[in-house]
């Protein structure tokens, strides 16, 4: 009897779920819906500052400049349970991956990796904090969070092909 497959799920990660995680969390949906992969997605932050709170207005706003409404999402706490509900829980740099690893239970089933880990020649590299910088600072993010989200695209459909 073959097994059911599991729905690809996948958690973005950065410091206080504002800034670098909605971007990626919104880079990835554009993706994922470009390629008609079926999977989900969230984002949260390690720490709690900011649950509950839109993500941070020059972040929606270099999304809506790509025709991307991240208006409506909301800030929240990555939680151990995490590692359980989703596939792969990808954080955005290096800081935010060791907390991961703190994080996780030991018996937790997702993947966690580096988003830019996906991407060819930025194996280990950090998508850079745009919060104390400017606009310029989050259109580099929200590019980051592109490649980022083709790559991890690419990583998925593989993983589903078999």
């Amino acid at each position: 009897m073959k097994r059911a497959a599991v729905l690809p799920s996948v958690l973005f990660v950065c410091l206080g779920n504002i800034c670098r995680s909605p971007l990626a969390e919104a880079a990835f949906r554009v993706e994922a819906e470009r390629r008609g992969l079926e999977v989900e997605i969230d984002s949260a932050g390690t720490g709690g500052w900011h649950v509950g709170d839109p993500p941070d207005r020059r972040a929606q706003a270099v999304a809506r400049r790509q025709g991307v409404d991240i208006s409506g999402y909301r800030g929240r706490q990555v939680k151990p349970e995490d590692f359980h509900r989703f596939t792969h829980v990808v954080a955005l740099d290096r800081d935010n991956l060791a907390d991961l690893r703190r994080i996780q239970p030991s018996d937790g089933t997702a993947a966690l990796l580096l988003l830019l880990d996906v991407v060819e020649g930025r194996r280990g590299k950090s998508v850079a904090d745009p919060y104390y910088g400017d606009d310029a600072d989050f259109e580099v993010t929200w590019a980051d969070a592109v490649v980022g989200a083709a790559g991890l695209a690419d990583l998925i459909a593989g993983d589903m092909r078999g």
